[in-house]
C-alpha cells in the first residue's frame, strides 16, 4: 500500500508542473494584455493614456519579458517563497487575495461535497433495493429534474422563495450587519443560515448524477453470482448488502472525488455570481476578463493541485476498497 501511494505521489510532481506551464501559456493566448485591457477601459471612461505611460506600465509589470522568463519568475516564487505574484487588477499580492477567500471557498466546497455524498449514496442504495417502487420512481423523477435545471436558475428560484417567506433573498454568506463584524456565535449561525441555498443549489446536479450512478452500479452488483451464492449460504440481507455489493458499487463514486472538489471549487462561478458569494470562482472570472495573468495563473495552479490531490485521494480510497487495484489482477 505504501509503495502504491508513493508511486502515485511521485507522478503528481511532474503532472502539476506540466499543467502549470500549459495553464500559464493558455492565459496569455488572447490578444493584448492587462495594460491594453486597462487602457481600453480607461478610454471608455473618457481617459486617454499616452503611449509612453503604457510602455512604462508594461515595463513595471514585466509584461515585456519573454514567456519563459515570466513563467520562471512566477513558478520560482511559488516554490521557494510561496509568492504567487502581484495582481495588476487589485494592486495586491495574489497570495493575499487567494487567502482572503480561501476559507469561505473551502467551507462551501467541502460542505457541498459532504452533502452530495451523504444524500446520493443512501438514496442510490434505496433505489436499487426497492426497484420500481414508488420511492424509486419519485427519486428518479427528482433526480432528472435536478440534473436538467441549470444551477443559476435554481439559485434564482431559491432566492425568490427565501425572500417571499423569510423576508431576505439570502444573498452572500452573511447578512449586512455581520459582513464585517468579528466572529461570534450569532455570526456563525448567520453563516449557517446563508449556507443552505449555496449547498442545495451547487450540490443538486452532482447529487442527482451520483444517485443514478450508485443505483445502476448496485443493481448490477446484486445480480452477480457471488451475491446469489452468499444468500444461498444463509448470509443476512443487510450484512450481504453492505459488506459486498455496496462496497463494490462505491468504486465509481469514489473515483469522482478527484474532479468533484475542483468542479465545486471553480464550476460554481455563475452560481456564486448570482448568489453574490465571496468565493474564488468570481475572482478567477474577473482575473480572466482583465487578463490579470498572475492572479488567474495562481488560481489555476491551486485548482490543478486540488485536482491532483483529489485524484491521489481517489486512488488511495479505491485501493482500500478494492485490493485488486493496488495488487494487480494476478496477485489479487
Amino acid at each position: 500500500m505504501f509503495e502504491y501511494i508513493l508511486k502515485r505521489f511521485l507522478i503528481m510532481i511532474p503532472t502539476v508542473i506540466i499543467i502549470s506551464i500549459i495553464s500559464f501559456w493558455v492565459i496569455q493566448l488572447p490578444p493584448g494584455d492587462f495594460v491594453s485591457t486597462y487602457a481600453a477601459q480607461a478610454a471608455q471612461e473618457g481617459e486617454v493614456l499616452d503611449t509612453a505611460e503604457l510602455r512604462e506600465m508594461r515595463e513595471v509589470y514585466g509584461l515585456n519579458d519573454s514567456f519563459f522568463t515570466q513563467y520562471r519568475k512566477w513558478i520560482s516564487g511559488i516554490i521557494f517563497r510561496g509568492d504567487f505574484g502581484f495582481s495588476f487588477q487589485w494592486n495586491k499580492k495574489v497570495s493575499d487575495l487567494i487567502m482572503s477567500r480561501m476559507g469561505l471557498t473551502l467551507m462551501v466546497s467541502l460542505t457541498t461535497m459532504l452533502f452530495t455524498y451523504l444524500v446520493s449514496i443512501p438514496i442510490g442504495i434505496y433505489g436499487a433495493t426497492h426497484q420500481y417502487s414508488f420511492g424509486d420512481y419519485l427519486t428518479a423523477f427528482i433526480g432528472f429534474i435536478g440534473t436538467a435545471t441549470p444551477n443559476f436558475l435554481l439559485a434564482i428560484i431559491c432566492m425568490y422563495f427565501a425572500f417571499r417567506y423569510f423576508g431576505s433573498p439570502m444573498m452572500g454568506l452573511f447578512s449586512p450587519e455581520f459582513a464585517h463584524a468579528p466572529w461570534s456565535i450569532a455570526k456563525f449561525f448567520d453563516l449557517m443560515k446563508h449556507m443552505i441555498i449555496p449547498i442545495v443549489v451547487i450540490g443538486t446536479a452532482g447529487t442527482c448524477g451520483l444517485i443514478r450512478v450508485m443505483r445502476g452500479q448496485l443493481l448490477d452488483e446484486i445480480k452477480k453470482q457471488y451475491v446469489i451464492t452468499a444468500r444461498a449460504k444463509g448470509v443476512g440481507e443487510k450484512t450481504l448488502l453492505y459488506k459486498y455489493p455496496v462496497r463494490a458499487s462505491l468504486n465509481p463514486i469514489v473515483s469522482t472525488i478527484g474532479w468533484s472538489l475542483t468542479a465545486i471549487f471553480s464550476g460554481s462561478t455563475i452560481t456564486a455570481i448570482v448568489l453574490n458569494l465571496p468565493t474564488q470562482g468570481p475572482l478567477l472570472y474577473g482575473a480572466l476578463l482583465s487578463q490579470d495573468m498572475y492572479l488567474a495563473g495562481g488560481l489555476l495552479f491551486i485548482l490543478t493541485t486540488l485536482t491532483v490531490i483529489g485524484t491521489l485521494l481517489s486512488d488511495v480510497l479505491l485501493a482500500w476498497l478494492d485490493p485488486r487495484i493496488r495488487l494487480g489482477k494476478d496477485e489479487a
